[in-house]
């Protein structure tokens, strides 16, 4: 071709070629490059991608444990602050179970057990249900209950406890102590006790009125000063 056919060609395909580069940019400006990412980052891939909230707090976690390091050289002595926090608390929930849980369960236990029976009822709940015992004519199991109410009543006025193994003979040798005066009373108490829960013996009415008289009786009384024992064993030398 010669160059006057170039010359004729060139007004004419010049206009398209520049037209077509400027139809596709190789290079955005900022606000199309910013939107662009939004649009990348805002697909299922991208998304499924970001750290979630455990992996956050995991990393967290690490974080802490690596500043615990001390010459962050990678030795030893950089963990050993790290082994010291968790000997220190495995040291802690060990304790705890070999002697605070095993206590605390004895303590409740304890407190619960009465006359061989685990009961954690209040005083006021074994009156009530002795009174409801006794309005269906059940005299014996009206007579069991106002007796663990009795025991029950003074055990939460701390004039005496019952722990386990206590039997009600015992109980009301020493409650006769807090109260000299209703001695014999307690002693047929607990006879009647016995009598309607171990040996099968029936209750009646006049067993449960006069338990339930002694009961009202006991909750109203003040306990005798006790001395102390110390005291006893010091004027016993002297």
């Amino acid at each position: 071709m010669t160059a006057f056919g170039l010359a004729q060609l060139g007004p004419v395909a010049g206009p398209r070629i520049f037209g077509l580069a400027g139809d596709v940019p190789v290079t955005p400006d900022a606000p199309e490059a910013r939107q662009w990412l939004r649009e990348e980052l805002a697909k299922a891939p991208y998304e499924a991608a970001r750290p979630t909230w455990f992996d956050r707090a995991s990393q967290g976690f690490l974080d802490w444990i690596n500043s615990l390091a001390a010459s962050g050289d990678g030795s030893l002595a950089d963990w050993l602050p790290v082994v010291a926090v968790v000997l220190i608390l495995a040291a802690l929930v060990a304790g705890w179970l070999l002697f605070g849980a095993p206590r605390l369960a004895r303590r409740r236990k304890a407190g619960s057990d009465l006359f061989g029976t685990i009961d954690q009822r209040s005083s006021a709940e074994m009156r009530t249900a002795a009174d409801a015992a006794a309005s269906r004519g059940d005299w014996s199991l009206a007579c069991e209950e106002i007796f663990r109410a009795l025991a029950r009543g003074l055990a939460e006025r701390t004039v005496l406890s019952v722990t386990p193994g206590t039997t009600a003979h015992d109980f009301a040798a020493r409650a006769r102590l807090a109260f000299p005066p209703s001695g014999p009373a307690l002693a047929l108490a607990a006879d009647t006790f016995d009598r309607v829960r171990y040996l099968e013996q029936a209750g009646t009415e006049p067993d449960y009125r006069a338990l339930a008289a002694l009961e009202a009786e006991l909750r109203a009384a003040s306990p005798v000063a006790l001395t102390p024992p110390a005291a006893l064993a010091e004027a016993g030398r002297s």
